[in-house]
């Protein structure tokens, strides 16, 4: 089933905060530091949510979202697929849709940050393309202000519009 990608809706808010939530504590409860654990609350993802902005978009019904991406800056910064779209293309689409948007914006050389014990995420970055730079401490950001710690840092050079004619 091929899921159209389309900016937030209101209603895709809070089945969104629980994709997100569900998503990120499997991939990354036993992974990372207790202290982003402690501060990474349900309640914490809706408004990361909202303060991406133009910068986020959502794949699947309104009101019952199955994947987003969410770009900011020169960084891909979140990508998530609900267990039910994977092994489809959505995690490609989204992935595609968030580097064109940051093409777009003039981007020539993206990043993203992965958590280094996921294997899953780093074998699909690599096979789209992303090079591992290696294991960097990062700051995510958190309702407390930036938490360090290390992760997998993935860089990708992006194409160059064409010049207009």
């Amino acid at each position: 089933m091929s899921h159209h990608i389309r900016p937030l809706d209101p209603l895709d808010l809070q089945p969104l905060t629980t994709l997100w939530h569900d998503g990120w504590r499997e991939a990354h409860l036993e992974h990372v530091p207790e202290g982003l654990i402690r501060l990474r609350t349900r309640d914490s993802f809706t408004p990361r949510l909202l303060a991406f902005g133009d910068g986020l978009r959502v794949a699947g019904p309104v009101g019952a979202p199955v994947g987003m991406c969410a770009t900011r800056e020169d960084e891909l910064d979140q990508l998530f697929v609900a267990p039910e779209a994977r092994g489809t293309d959505l995690a490609q689409r989204l992935l595609a849709d968030g580097e064109a948007r940051l093409a777009k914006a003039g981007i020539r050389r993206a990043h993203l940050l992965c958590v280094v014990e996921n294997a899953r995420a780093v074998r699909f970055y690599t096979r789209q393309g992303w090079e591992s730079v290696g294991v960097r401490c990062e700051p995510v950001q958190t309702a407390e202000g930036p938490f360090s710690f290390d992760v997998l840092r993935f860089e990708k050079d992006l194409p160059t519009a064409p010049p207009p004619k």
